[in-house]
């Protein structure tokens, strides 16, 4: 159990690192680091996925593996939803708030059962759609924040706002996927997807717009492709070894790391609505997880 619950710890604190060092290229204003360049959020996408493809690639090949997997329909599907979730998460990351940016990205476990009931006809009970109007009522809160507040004098953008509620939405219809490839796919196989679909698309992008790394900011790409690795096996072992009811919420620490990171090394001052919409949203997506999870794992497994 306490190997479990570490694991998604230390999941959580590899995303945060990589959301981080993601904004901190994409604002260098306001990094920690002076004289960074601004990256593109696609060319990050890019660099994060060249990292993960080579390890993958490596891993498939010395385990013997089909690289295209067997259930490719559903692959690609998932590689899909993935890139694209994860390209609108990182303009999120450029334009909004860290913490804002981070807890819309946790609506995801949320349309993560919507989906499910209508896909896998799994039986949504009351309890989870009351955690969804929470978790929606805490959005609009920070919402209102973009209306009439501001962050440091600055209006937040309700166009990014919406493209974070839209890419939690993708997120979750590709763990879904995840769900309905699980008995036929090695874990790897499935992870391999997001990068090899995304390494040609952003590619072309970058032949457009592209940022020459200098100096320590190849570390700081390399970093993030290694960390997106680390978080992503952490926290299927974290799920293989403790009961999900148990594991899940504490996957919602990263709200606190991106919370407190944003306030002391970005300088994000948010406003009271803003941080109740926070606590709203993630009261909102622990209880509907934890509910979730409780359910019997039939409608998951028959898959």
């Amino acid at each position: 159990m306490l190997r479990g619950i570490l694991y998604i710890l230390l999941s959580g604190l590899s995303f945060f690192v990589v959301n981080f060092f993601v904004k901190m290229l994409g604002q260098p204003q306001e990094a920690l680091i002076p004289g960074l360049q601004k990256y593109p959020a696609h060319e990050l996408v890019f660099a994060r996925s060249l990292v993960s493809f080579s390890i993958s690639f490596a891993i498939i090949k010395y385990r013997g593996l089909p690289v295209l997997g067997n259930n490719r329909k559903w692959l690609l599907l998932r590689g899909t939803a993935g890139m694209i979730a994860l390209t609108i998460f990182f303009f999120t990351l450029h334009t909004l708030p860290l913490a804002i940016a981070s807890t819309l990205q946790y609506l995801s476990p949320i349309f993560t059962v919507m989906i499910a009931a209508q896909l896998f006809k799994e039986k949504v009970s009351v309890v989870q759609y009351i955690s969804s109007f929470i978790a929606f009522g805490g959005v609009l809160l920070i919402g209102y924040n973009g209306i009439m507040g501001s962050v440091n004098g600055e209006p937040i953008s309700l166009f990014w706002m919406v493209m974070g509620v839209l890419s939690a939405i993708l997120s979750g219809v590709a763990y879904n996927a995840i769900s309905k490839l699980k008995t036929t796919e090695a874990p790897i196989n499935i992870v391999i997807y997001f990068p090899m679909l995304a390494l040609p698309l952003t590619g072309i992008w970058c032949l457009f717009d592209f940022t020459f790394p200098r100096g320590i900011e190849w570390l700081l790409l390399l970093t993030i492709g290694i960390f997106t690795q680390i978080a992503q096996v952490l926290m299927t072992k974290a799920f293989m070894h403790t009961n999900t009811a148990l594991v899940a919420p504490f996957q919602y620490v990263g709200a606190i790391y991106a919370l407190l990171s944003g306030w002391f090394v970005f300088n994000e001052q948010l406003e009271i609505w803003s941080l109740l919409g926070i606590v709203l949203v993630l009261m909102g997506v622990v209880l509907g997880t934890v509910f979730r999870s409780k359910q019997p794992v039939v409608s998951e497994t028959k898959h």
